[in-house]
Parts: C-alpha cells; structure tokens; sequence
C-alpha cells in the first residue's frame, strides 16, 4: 500500500510540476491584441470594428491593406483545400485583393489561413461561431503534420460573430464589401525608442519551438545589434521559470528540475528524468544567458549577448553532450566578456535562497498596464505589447518600426537592406592569425558567422572559433601552414611539410609552435673519433681534428694531410709498375710458348715430307728388325 502511494504521488508530483512548467499558471492574465478593421462599402455597414490579430501569419504593423471580403460557397470553413472545389481568389493584376471570410470550427486557425493562402488570398477573416469577447488564434500544438505554419505569409484575424453575421448577408445580397485593415495603431510609439523584449529559453531539446526561437536570433541578430549600437531600439531578453510547490521540494522531480531548493524550475527537457540532462541544467543555462547580457550592458555593449546566444546554440548542443558550463565558458571568453563577473552574477544554484536575477525574471512575467502575462515560449513583447505573427526577421522587423513615431523612425526602417559587419570589433570572437591577416569571421547580412576561410586556393580546417589551420599542398605557401620558422646567421629552417609540422633535421619540439636547435657535440651523435674536436652550429655542426689531421665527415674519422698524400702517390707508382712488370711478363710468356707450339706444328708438318736425318736412320733400323 506504501509503495503504491508513493507511486501515486510521484506520479501526481510529475504530472503537476511538468503541467505547471509547460503551461504557465492558470491564472495568467492574458491580454488579446487588436486592431482595426474599417469598412467603407457598403453604406449600412459602414464604420471601423475591432479585430484580434492571430498569432501566426505576418501582420502588416505600421500599415493598411485594402481589399474586398469573399465568403466562399462551399469549404466556408475552409479546413480543406480550396483546389479541391476548383475555386481560386487570386486577384488579377490591378485587381483589389480578396479578403477570405470564413467560419470558426472544425480545424486549426492556422489551417484555415493555409488553406486560404494557397487559394490566393490575400488575407484572411474568420468569424467567431459563438458572441464571446475576442481570442487570439494560436498556432496548433505540436502534433501531426504542421509544417505549413512556417510558410504562412498572410495576415490573420478574427472577428465576432454579430460582425461576421452582418459581413455574410451583405455578400449573399451582392453587394461588394470593401475594407481597409489597419495595423498603424496596433502598437504604441510612446518616444523616439523603441523597447523591446524576448522571452526565450536556452533548451534546444523541446523540438519546433526550440528550433524556431534559435533561428529567429539567428536571422535577426544583425538587424537587432545595429539599431542597439545605434541607440534605436533597447532590448532585453527574458527566461520564464517556475516555482515547485513546498510540498514537493524534495521530491525526485522538483530536485531535478529546480535549483535553490525549489524556487526556480524549467521542464525536463526530454521528458524524461532518468536520462539526458535536467530541468536545473537549463535553469541555470537559461541564468548564464541573463547574466551574459548584464555584464554585455555593464559594458555598455548589451548586443553581444545576440553572438553568445548563437554561438553557444552552435557549440554547446544537447544533442552533442554539449550543453555544459566549460562549453558556456569557451563562449564567453571567445567574445571577450568577463566570466568572474558573470559567475558571481549567477550566483549559487546549491543555495537555500533566493537569487535576485531570477526573481526578477519571474516578477516580469507578470503582466502590467496593458500588457498580459508571459506565459507562452517564445514570446515578443514591443513597447509593452505582445507581439502578434510570425517570428521572423523581416515581420518582427516591420513590427519594431511600427514602434516608432512618424518621421522619428530609423534609416533601416525606410530600406530593404541592413549592412552590418560585426567583423570589425574583437574579430566577431572568431580565430584569427593576425600575422598573416588571415581570420575566420564572415559578415553577413544575419550577422556574422565564424567558419575556416580559403586563401589563395588554399583550404584551412577547425571549428573557426579557437582554431584553423591550413591543409593539402600548397599549406606553406599561406604562413608557412602555421608552422615554426626562423632564420639566423643568414640561414633558414622550417618545419612546415605538406603533411603538417615536422621540426627539420638539427632540430626538435613540436613543429608548430618552436623547434629547438639540438646540439650534436652534447648530445655525442658527431665527432665521436678520437682526435675529433666538435662544435655546435644552429641546426647542423662543425668538426675539426688535432694535430693537422684532416676530417672525413662520412666515416667520422681524421686522417694525416701530408701522409695521406704520400701515401697515395707512391701507391699509385707502385700499382704502375706492378702493371707494366705484368705486361712484360705476360709477353715474354706468350712468345715462349707460342713459338714452341710453332716449332712443333713446323716440325710435323715437315717430317711428312721429308726425312731427317736423325729419322733416316730409326727407319733402317726398324725395317731391319721386321725382317
């Protein structure tokens, strides 16, 4: 029974805390931004009507659009593809462009929007079913194939019901309904600046949102630190968390989703307690990220926390078993920010206390004057308004100068094109080599980017921010391939191969760094003979003999100048007439020999013809005896 309640609880326990984490209070106060709908045909409908903008689309801020409402015959809810009943609302060059009005229910917002898009038209309308006050229409949760959210360029809006009503008989009678939507006022310009804040979150785990928020800092990164440097716009970022309920504190969950024992907690981010990281892990990313950028605004330099955002979402990754204070840290000292004060503004995560950072963090989630509750990830808030659309660059751009009053409004904001480049100071916390003015920031118009650069065909490799280095052949063209080289007395050594760095012959150390003249006379690997005398020389040696002798390098060994030479003429004589002595004595052996064999031959030849005396008288005898 024990078990079973414990389970129970710690089911409850879970339940409760990642409900809690994953959806704000339920109490919030959430605040419906409108904006002005006015149409000015036909004459009995005639007037300006509240509209709520939905939270997905591009709203026009700052401008007007015109048009004329179409209520289609058939898919008036428009959750299916209008292709589908052959009906198209694209307006003809010169043409107004259709405002689609359709029905509430059924599908998503957001799918009536896409379906309305893809027909053509130009904005969207859709009518409550119910008379109730107005509701933003929120993007879908994350399940099933949403992928067209992204891809949603048109405006949204929701009107009531008793409006839509009267929008529809005015249509069914034929009379054309001309509107005007109004985005001038859906923001306030109280001064010259704009103020703005995002609500973000450093967990890159918690898949579209996530990815989303990253991608947003990335892209409008560039146009946010111009108007920052400028003085423009002022803008801070934001972290909600949450506190775990003092029964559970010292639950499993609550400790591993919060830090100072329970008062700050975010959501595990996979869901998961027994793997990946933690709630507190992203806690305490999500406190480094705020300090980064008060310490970035001590220093009068607040848009650097754009570069550690993104950087850190490039180099300190979940998925890589990345997301870690070491990697935070590379981040940090990259950008040259001032670490020892960032980590005494974080403060203790172990402390039974409150941390002053984030107890600010959570009183501004609270919402006030006109401003509703933050409790949605991400969320855009633009002189105390939430922001209504799409996230990105160029709509959350438009919004921003929408913030500004007539005439007071930035030169960006009159222009298709920011250029910044964010190369110029502290290298972008880019590698660079400043020897060879060779470095690895790229302005862009998002920002910059840290990537190994090609020079002069010549490929350099690393991960761009600590490190690059050249590679294949031609490396040592190009700094001589970041390798040791130096030169002394007129001569000059260098470690840099096609291979990498290798300390040449007479020398030792790593090859990149230094190479060290090794001295051969200590070390006994030359002039090792006995009357050898040796000297060091950078790179290389010098030896010498005693006595006058002279050294032969390639036997390591002295010989005598004089003797030597004595020595080898008299061999020579001797080798000389030890051949001529040959030659005489092969001759006179040859003549011998020869000319007995021909005396022989002679002979032979000669006694067939004629007898000899001496034979005359052996043949008398001889016939005698055969007698």
């Amino acid at each position: 029974m024990g078990s079973r309640s414990a389970a129970s609880a710690a089911l409850r326990i879970w339940l409760l805390v990642s409900v809690a984490l994953l959806l704000g209070c339920c109490q919030g106060r959430f605040v419906v931004e409108k904006n002005s709908l006015k149409v000015t045909a036909p004459d009995d409908l005639k007037g300006t009507y509240e509209c709520a903008i939905g939270n997905f689309g591009v709203p026009q801020y700052g401008g007007t659009m015109v048009g004329f409402v179409a209520y289609p015959k058939a898919n008036r809810k428009a959750c299916k593809s209008f292709d589908d009943f052959d009906i198209s609302y694209k307006a003809k060059p010169g043409a107004f462009p259709t405002f689609l009005l359709v029905d509430r229910g059924d599908c998503y917002f957001a799918k009536k929007a896409w379906n309305a898009q893809k027909a053509g038209a130009a904005a969207i309308l859709v009518a409550d079913d119910k008379d109730e006050p107005l509701i933003t229409m929120d993007n879908p949760e994350e399940s099933g194939n949403t992928d067209y959210l992204e891809n949603i360029t048109i405006p949204s809006a929701l009107i009531t019901k008793s409006f839509g009503d009267r929008l529809k008989k005015a249509i069914d009678k034929g009379d054309m309904v001309n509107v005007n939507l109004d985005w001038r006022e859906a923001l306030p310009h109280p001064d010259e600046r704009v103020e703005y804040e995002f609500w973000t979150n450093s967990n890159d785990e918690c898949g579209p949102k996530c990815d989303s928020q990253i991608d947003f800092v990335k892209s409008f990164k560039g146009a946010a630190q111009v108007l920052e440097k400028k003085g423009y716009t002022e803008f801070t970022p934001h972290y909600i968390t949450w506190y775990c309920p003092e029964a559970f504190i010292l639950s499993k969950q609550c400790k591993s989703q919060c830090i100072n024992h329970g008062r700050y907690c975010a959501p595990d981010p996979e869901q998961d307690f027994s793997k990946g990281y933690d709630g507190k892990d992203v806690v305490v990313q999500n406190l480094r990220q705020v300090c980064v950028f008060k310490v970035a605004k001590e220093h009068k330099k607040p848009w650097l926390w754009w570069d550690y955002v993104t950087d850190f979402a490039i180099r300190c990754p979940m998925k890589e078993k990345k997301y870690t204070k070491e990697c935070a840290e590379g981040v940090i000292k990259s950008l040259g920010l001032d670490h020892k004060a960032i980590d005494k503004c974080i403060g203790d995560p172990d402390a039974d206390e409150e941390n002053p950072v984030l107890k600010a963090e959570q009183d501004a989630q609270i919402g006030k004057g006109s401003r509703g509750d933050v409790t949605i990830l991400p969320t855009l808030v633009i002189n105390n308004r939430q922001y209504r659309g799409k996230l990105d660059k160029g709509a959350v751009l438009k919004a921003l100068c929408a913030g500004f009053k007539e005439t007071t409004e930035p030169a960006v904001c009159l222009s298709e094109d920011i250029q910044t480049n964010e190369c110029l100071e502290n290298n972008g916390g880019c590698w660079q080599d400043k020897a060879a003015n060779i470095t690895a920031c790229k302005d862009t118009f998002r920002g910059r980017v840290c990537e190994c650069p090609v020079v002069k065909g010549v490929k350099f490799v690393g991960d761009g921010y600590t490190h690059c280095e050249a590679s294949g052949s031609g490396r040592c063209e190009i700094n001589n391939g970041g390798c040791w080289k130096d030169t002394k007395n007129g001569r000059t050594y260098s470690a840099c191969t096609d291979d990498g760095c290798k300390c040449p012959d007479g020398f030792k150390g790593d090859g990149k760094h230094k190479c060290e003249d090794i001295d051969e006379c200590k070390e006994k690997t030359a002039c090792q003979c006995k009357e050898c005398k040796c000297k060091n020389t950078w790179g290389s040696y010098e030896c010498g003999c005693s006595g006058g002798l002279l050294y032969m390098r390639e036997h390591d060994t002295c010989i005598s100048k004089n003797g030597g030479s004595e020595a080898g003429w008299g061999f020579l004589w001797v080798v000389f007439f030890g051949l001529v002595a040959a030659g005489i004595a092969g001759y006179a052996v040859y003549k011998y020999r020869i000319r007995r064999y021909m005396d022989s031959e002679i002979r032979a030849i000669m006694a067939q013809y004629m007898p000899l005396d001496n034979q005359g008288d052996v043949q008398s005898h001889s016939h005698h005896i055969e007698m």
